[in-house]
């Protein structure tokens, strides 16, 4: 039989080791060379799209067809005599520096905006159908079997064809393809949090549904639902770069990665950089992204976590 010292001291150890959980993740992560290189090369990014305006050279839109497919580090053949164009001109004498520079911002843009409105559509979804059950459940996952039945590009290719490009249409589009994944990781969340001694025990006291969706179940589902945050982010990346090449994403007037790749595609044998500049660009991007959520996953995991 354990005397009263040693239970209190068992207890205070499980509190320690609950509360230390955090500490012991962000270790985990400032250990990992993965996730210093994916949150550099993410942070490094948000800074160059945040500050475009400022670090822009020019304005990415200004066109001079004497400057045309200027070669990287070109000086500018006529009207400001000083300008270098360091990573060349596009076919329309604009600067590629000042277009991938603000293709950065339209990219996270995009790929923030479309997995924050996936993401609070899913986990309403996902929590109604986890929590109360029956014909809910029922209802709301054949809904997510019939989103899923269509692929998600053809179907983002179809909407957008009826809306018109545009950035906005492209994060509604977005919004409305993404959700099936949180409300599906939710829900098997909650089937399996719901069943726990704090759970029951908050529904005997009397809580609303609500409050303890709010106070426990969705706190506890949280790293899940972190990951699959930051691997849709780069995924709606990827996608608006795939319907911007396609024409049907932004228009030409904004600039876009994946546009800056549709334009270079012509000169290809003669101007590889038109291509070759915007594609590392966006797969920097997208595997910096991953390799952080990769990271994120590992550290969030208490099993791997010691």
């Amino acid at each position: 039989m354990s005397r009263p010292g040693e239970k209190k001291q068992r207890l205070d150890d499980g509190k320690l080791t609950h509360r230390s959980h955090g500490w012991m993740a962000f270790r985990y992560l400032m250990g990992s060379k993965a996730a210093k290189s994916g949150l550099i090369i993410v942070a490094v990014w948000t800074l160059v799209a945040v500050l475009a305006p400022l670090i822009a050279p020019v304005d990415p839109n200004s066109q001079n067809l004497y400057n045309r497919l200027q070669r990287p580090f070109s000086r500018a053949v006529k009207g400001d005599t000083d300008f270098i164009f360091l990573l060349g001109s596009d076919s329309l004498g604009r600067d590629l520096l000042s277009r991938l520079i603000y293709g950065a911002k339209v990219s996270l843009f995009v790929g923030l905006a479309s997995a924050l409105g996936s993401l609070v559509i899913g986990c309403v979804i996902g929590a109604l159908a986890g929590y109360i059950g029956g014909r809910t459940d029922e209802f709301l996952m054949a809904l997510c079997d019939l989103q899923m039945a269509f692929p998600a590009i053809l179907m983002a290719l179809a909407i957008m064809a009826v809306l018109g490009s545009g950035v906005v249409n492209l994060v509604i589009v977005f919004t409305v393809t993404g959700w099936v994944q949180y409300a599906r990781t939710l829900r098997a969340e909650i089937l399996h949090i719901k069943e726990q001694d704090f759970v029951k025990a908050s529904r005997a006291l009397g809580a609303y549904p609500v409050s303890i969706i709010m106070r426990h179940i969705l706190p506890n589902a949280f790293s899940a639902i972190l990951v699959l945050f930051s691997f849709q982010v780069a995924q709606m990346i990827t996608m608006e770069a795939a319907l911007s090449f396609l024409g049907v994403g932004v228009p030409p007037i904004i600039p876009s990665w994946g546009r800056i790749l549709a334009d270079g595609r012509e000169f290809i044998y003669s101007a590889l950089w038109l291509s070759l500049l915007p594609g590392l660009c966006l797969m920097s991007l997208v595997a910096g992204i991953y390799f952080l959520g990769d990271a994120l996953r590992d550290a969030l995991d208490p099993l791997l976590i010691k």
